[in-house]
């Protein structure tokens, strides 16, 4: 029973300090006052009884053996959301720690920086400006992914914090991830409209992510009508991926196994087989135009995943397919390579 004596006498301790704290309403105050009482006269422990005292207190108090158990900081140096609330010490402490990491980052002390943007964050964990700050840290050392988790952190705790979605851009494109930089991008712009360094790395980002699908296969050349180059568009990886996950979709295999057994069920000659008249071929009995229309309708849903998932291929393929278009007849297959 003695420990548990310790745990409801830890327990009225971390009660008071939280009334002592003044952070409270008066209604919240009553209501852990009525629950000291209610463990003092549950378990008989008093917290003022210097034998009881002496018998039960230990070392740190239940907030921050809580912390210590669920892990305030792991090895990588995320501090876990803590429920202590920062005094206005600790906040003054802090800041001076982020302002030393600033000075820090001036003269290329990238480490050092580091080091007070996660000190201050021990002391203030709900800061959006000191995970900013150690995402840039981060980034100068070449941990891009580490810099992303912390710009995510402080968006988590300020979603209109352009910066984080600024300095996340300049992470996924040191990643050679374009897309997810543009992304950002984008959203920083939204948030900051004027921003010319956003403008700027944007039109970077764009201009990378064009260059990336025309290092796939997706520029003009010999193959195929108008000298679009389809073998390289079937050996995209990107493309490939997205059609990949769109034929694994259920919903997809459902309907590929109705449009089989709906043409295997045709008999030949039959009423949907293209053998009798010509009102048979747009009756809603046959097999061939339920068959196209589920096949347009793939089609369709296909366009708008590759759509949502990567918009600036999209766009490059209907640059492509629109030049394609446009070739004068009879000029295919003398073009001198690819653009």
């Amino acid at each position: 029973m003695a420990d548990v004596n310790r745990l409801v006498f830890a327990i009225q301790h971390f009660l008071l300090d939280q009334i002592k704290e003044g952070n409270l309403s008066e209604e919240q105050v009553e209501s852990l006052e009525v629950a000291t009482q209610c463990l003092e006269a549950a378990y008989g422990i008093n917290t003022q009884d210097p034998d009881m005292v002496a018998k039960y207190q230990v070392g740190s108090n239940l907030l921050d053996i809580f912390n210590a158990q669920v892990g305030v900081e792991v090895e990588s140096g995320f501090p876990t959301s803590s429920l202590h609330e920062p005094t206005l010490e600790d906040k003054d402490q802090a800041e001076a720690l982020k302002n030393k990491g600033n000075d820090f980052m001036k003269v290329e002390k990238f480490s050092d920086a580091l080091e007070c943007y996660t000190q201050a964050l021990k002391l203030d964990s709900k800061n959006a400006v000191y995970y900013c700050n150690r995402a840039a840290a981060y980034s100068k050392l070449n941990n891009h992914q580490q810099a992303i988790e912390d710009c995510n952190k402080a968006l988590s705790i300020d979603p209109q914090y352009s910066k984080a979605y600024g300095r996340m851009g300049i992470a996924y494109t040191a990643q050679d991830d374009h897309e997810s930089a543009v992304e950002c991008y984008r959203k920083a712009l939204e948030l900051d409209p004027g921003n010319q360094s956003y403008m700027n790395n944007l039109e970077i980002a764009e201009q990378k992510l064009r260059e990336q699908a025309a290092a796939a296969g997706f520029s003009m050349g010999p193959m195929g009508a108008g000298n679009f180059d389809l073998r390289s568009m079937l050996n995209n990886p990107a493309i490939m991926n997205m059609a990949q996950n769109f034929m694994t979709n259920p919903q997809m295999q459902q309907m590929m196994a109705q449009m089989m057994s709906g043409a295997t069920q045709q008999p030949n000659g039959g009423s949907g087989g293209g053998g009798g008249g010509g009102s048979n071929g747009g009756s809603s009995s046959g097999g061939a135009p339920d068959g196209l229309s589920g096949l347009l309708q793939m089609g369709q849903q296909l366009a708008q995943q590759m759509q949502q998932q990567n918009p600036e291929l999209v766009e490059q393929l209907k640059r492509q397919f629109k030049q394609s278009d446009n070739k004068p007849p009879g000029s295919g297959g003398n073009s001198g390579g690819s653009l």
